[in-house]
C-alpha cells in the first residue's frame, strides 16, 4: 500500500534576503546586485520557486506510483524481477497455492480455518466500470458452500450496502451467511440472524470505527466529483467511510492533472489520508485502521483473538490487502495468498493468478473439508 502525506512549507519572513549561486538563475529572476557568481532575492520568491520544484517532484512521484499500481504486462515489472531466473526465484518464494494445496491443509493441523476474501480482482474480474464488477453464479455457489464449511468474510474497499446511488458489495455477493468488512474494514457486520452455521459467530456484530467521519467523506466526495469532472474517464465513488477516485479509464497524459485535482481537494482536510490501490486513489480517515486491523477484529469476534487453534487464510489482489498479509506473517499463523499474474513485492506466502484459480482453490478447500471426519 502506498500512502501520501501532504507537506506544507515552513513559514519564512518575506523581508529577509538570501544569497544563492549562479546555478539557481534558471529558476530565479536576477533583480539585484550580489557578490560575483551570486544573486540576491527575497526568501518569499525563493520559497515560491522551490515550492514549485518540490510540488513537481511530488507529482512525478505520484504519477510513477500510479503507473506501478497495476502492472498489466511483463515489461511493467521492476528490472530486479524481470529476468526469467528472477521470476523463478519469486515463484520459489511465493509458490502457487494450488500446487501447494496439500502443504497448506497440512499446515492447518486440525485448527479452525477462517477464510477472508477480497472482492474486486479476487471473486470478480477487474473491470473498467466498478458498478459492473459482477461475480459469476458459479463463484457465488462456491462461496456459499465454503461458508458452510468455514467462517467466511468478505473484506473490501467497497461499502457494504447501497449507499446514496451506489450498488455495493452485498448486492454483488448476495450471501447473508458471511461476515462483511466494507470500506477497508471500517464497516463490519456479522451474518444475518439465523444464517450462520458456526457457533462462535456473533450475529449481532456491527463495528464502525470511523462513523464520525461520515459528513466529511460526503463533503469530500462532492468536491472530488466537481473538481475531476473535466478529466475524461474518472469515476468517483462514495464508499461511505472512504471515497475512491478510479483512474483506470483515464488517459495517462491526464494523470498529472488528476493528481493536482485530488490534491487541491485534500489539502483542506488534514484528517484524511490518501492511499493508492490498483488504478484507484482511496481517501480515508486518518485513523489506525486497515484490512489487517479488520482481520484481527474479526478473529477476536470469533473467539480466536489469542488462540493458537486458528488458521486464517486471506486471499486478495490489491495493495490494501498487504496489511492483512503482513499481519498473518507477523503472527506466524495462517497464510496470505496474492492474486496476480505478475510478480509483486508482497507479504503473501502464495499466489493465484486470477479469480478462476481462486474459485478452483476454494472448491478444493470445500472438497477437502467434506472428506474430513466429523468431530
Amino acid at each position: 500500500m502506498v500512502s501520501f502525506v501532504m507537506e506544507k512549507p515552513n513559514r519564512m519572513s518575506e523581508s529577509q534576503n538570501v544569497v544563492v549561486s549562479e546555478a539557481a538563475r534558471s529558476i530565479i529572476p536576477n533583480n539585484s546586485s550580489a557578490p560575483p557568481g551570486f544573486i540576491s532575492i527575497s526568501k518569499k520568491k525563493l520559497l515560491k520557486n522551490l515550492e514549485i520544484i518540490n510540488d513537481g517532484e511530488r507529482i512525478n512521484a505520484w504519477v510513477d506510483s500510479m503507473r506501478a499500481s497495476s502492472p498489466t504486462h511483463p515489461k511493467s515489472l521492476p528490472s530486479s524481477i524481470s529476468s526469467e531466473q528472477q521470476l523463478s526465484s519469486w515463484i520459489m518464494q511465493h509458490p502457487s497455492a494450488l500446487e501447494m494445496f496439500e502443504k497448506i491443509t497440512e499446515a492447518s493441523g486440525g485448527k479452525q480455518i477462517v477464510i477472508f476474501l477480497d472482492y474486486d480482482g479476487t471473486l470478480s474480474p477487474i473491470v473498467d466500470d466498478p458498478d459492473r464488477a459482477f461475480m459469476s453464479s458459479k463463484m457465488r455457489r462456491t462461496v456459499k458452500k465454503l461458508a458452510k464449511c468455514f467462517p467466511t468474510a468478505i473484506v473490501t474497499g467497497r461499502c457494504l450496502d447501497k449507499y446514496l446511488c451506489f450498488p455495493k458489495v452485498y448486492s454483488f455477493v448476495k450471501l447473508a451467511e458471511l461476515y462483511y468488512a466494507g470500506s477497508h474494514g471500517m464497516d463490519i457486520k456479522g451474518p444475518a440472524k439465523g444464517f450462520s452455521r458456526h457457533k462462535r459467530v456473533k450475529q449481532s456484530l456491527l463495528y464502525q470505527p470511523a462513523s464520525d467521519y461520515l459528513p466529511m467523506i460526503d463533503e469530500v466526495y462532492r468536491q472530488l466529483l466537481e473538481k475531476t469532472k473535466s478529466t475524461p474517464g474518472v469515476i468517483v465513488e462514495n464508499n461511505k467511510f472512504c471515497a475512491s477516485v478510479h483512474f483506470r479509464c483515464v488517459d495517462e497524459k491526464k494523470w498529472s492533472e488528476l493528481v493536482l485535482q485530488v490534491r487541491s481537494v485534500l489539502k483542506e482536510y488534514p484528517r484524511l489520508k490518501l492511499n493508492q490501490g490498483r488504478k484507484v486513489f482511496e481517501i480515508r480517515p486518518m485513523i489506525e485502521w486497515d484490512k489487517g486491523k479488520a482481520l484481527e477484529f474479526l478473529l477476536e469476534s470469533l473467539g480466536f483473538g489469542n488462540s493458537n487453534n486458528v488458521f486464517p487464510v486471506y486471499i486478495g489482489d490489491d495493495r490494501t490487502d498487504e496489511d492483512a498479509f503482513k499481519l498473518l506473517r507477523d503472527r506466524g499463523e495462517g497464510c496470505g495468498v496474492l492474486v496476480s499474474k505478475f510478480p509483486k513485492d508482497t507479504d503473501a506466502s502464495y499466489y493465484l493468478q486470477d479469480p478462476s484459480e481462486v474459485m478452483n482453490f476454494l472448491q478444493r478447500l470445500v472438497a477437502w473439508k467434506q472428506m474430513q471426519p466429523r468431530v
